[in-house]
């Protein structure tokens, strides 16, 4: 048929734009628009091969193959199909498999079905030749494009460039239209200051019983115990305090007896924070303010209808910043609250959040791709910005009940 397709190696075309412009291949360095990515691809395939456009096929590896934000956004729009190899570490690296198997399989496939007249393909590596060559026996015409390279060499295949149709080089002017590197302060620079928010929440006092725990464990004849030769060793020095007791804090504290609710040792505390979070089935008898288990989750509050909108809105409009997942989690919250007291009740809580609520925050987090971290855990930094972006969309609506009328 009289169309063109557009094979792309992700991996390769972000890879090269970071070295070009970023002068490192790391994508991390790099912000990358793409809807204009997209778009470009397209025209320039279209005008190339004056051919109209059938697909394009962006290949790139996940782990585990678990699609990322940016893999959320281009599969849901128009004429674009996202197919996913594995992302491994090894050596301290990163590398795909399965990618170049999967292109190779898609080329073939598209030659010998006839599906389209012309190909144009977006990599660098000689393992698709095979499959280039193949398209050729079947009457494709095959456009090869690459990335300036930064050196001004080849960053392609000499046999694939050997073995193309037709070529181009997609410079450095046409990158930047969807591609632009991030700024650094330097390589010695300090890390950027958290948000005023995160800082808040860092910064906040421990609760008096806790501190006073914590600093009697702190000494070194607490409980009567006789401080070892190991105690006195650099390598087991005690941990600075925290500015935030973790939920093990306050669940050790309660068990011990030493915090405000005092348990048997044998009872158990269930966050939400921990791997395997399970609904507290008596959340009075451990200790949960009655004002705390009135409020509803956003499950609670949330029909089908919405429940579809909110998943479409997340595929297509969210990026997947952990400040954003949080900002967006506590609009939905409360534009669906039935009573307005609850947005002020909550409020007073800062800067914990309920627990089936922060819960099912992370939860929804976890969509996103924040729990690629070990153990499968989302890392400690992230989960306090969602905690922020969450307080500040409550501070931002409490205020607005507040102000004066007129204002």
């Amino acid at each position: 048929m009289d169309r063109c397709v557009v094979l792309v190696d992700a991996g390769y075309l972000l890879g090269a734009a970071a070295s070009l412009l970023a002068g490192e291949p790391a994508r991390s360095r790099i912000t990358v628009d793409h809807t204009a990515l997209i778009q470009g691809l397209r025209e320039l395939a279209e005008a190339d091969t004056e051919r109209p456009l059938l697909r394009i096929y962006w290949f790139d590896g996940a782990p585990d193959r678990v699609p990322q934000p940016e893999h959320r956004r281009l599969r849901v729009m128009p004429r674009v199909t996202v197919r996913l190899g594995a992302l491994t570490r090894s050596d301290g690296r990163w590398a795909q498999k399965g990618v170049d198997a999967a292109m190779h399989a898609e080329l073939t496939e598209l030659a010998r079905n006839r599906a389209c007249s012309d190909v144009v393909l977006v990599t660098g590596d000689g393992d698709l030749l095979p499959g280039l060559m193949s398209a050729k026996e079947h009457g494709v015409a095959v456009h090869l494009w690459a990335v300036q390279a930064a050196d001004g060499d080849y960053n392609q295949s000499e046999d694939l460039v050997a073995e193309a149709d037709e070529r181009r080089v997609l410079d450095r002017a046409w990158i930047t239209g969807a591609v632009r590197a991030k700024e650094l302060t330097g390589v010695c620079a300090p890390p950027p200051a958290p948000r005023p928010e995160i800082a808040a929440i860092l910064s906040a006092p421990l609760p008096e019983s806790a501190l006073a725990a914590s600093q009697a464990a702190a000494e070194p004849g607490a409980n009567g115990a006789q401080p070892t030769a190991r105690d006195h060793r650099p390598d087991h020095a005690p941990p600075p305090a925290k500015g935030v007791p973790t939920p093990k804090d306050l669940a050790g504290l309660r068990a011990s007896g030493t915090g405000p609710a005092p348990q048997p040792p044998s009872a158990t505390l269930r966050w939400s924070s921990d791997k395997g979070w399970v609904e507290r089935p008596h959340a009075p008898a451990l200790g949960e303010p009655p004002e705390t288990a009135s409020l509803p989750t956003l499950a609670q509050l949330t029909s089908a209808e919405q429940r579809w909108a909110d998943r479409e809105e997340d595929i297509t409009t969210v990026g997947g910043d952990p400040f954003e997942v949080g900002q967006v989690f506590a609009r939905r919250w409360m534009a669906r609250l039935s009573e307005s007291g609850h947005v002020q009740k909550l409020s007073t809580m800062y800067p914990r959040i309920p627990h089936r609520i922060d819960g099912e925050l992370l939860r929804y987090a976890a969509r996103f791709g924040l729990l690629a971290h070990k153990d499968d855990q989302i890392d400690e930094h992230d989960r306090y910005a969602i905690r922020a972006g969450f307080w500040r969309e409550i501070d931002v609506q409490a205020a607005a009940e507040h102000a004066p009328a007129g204002e």
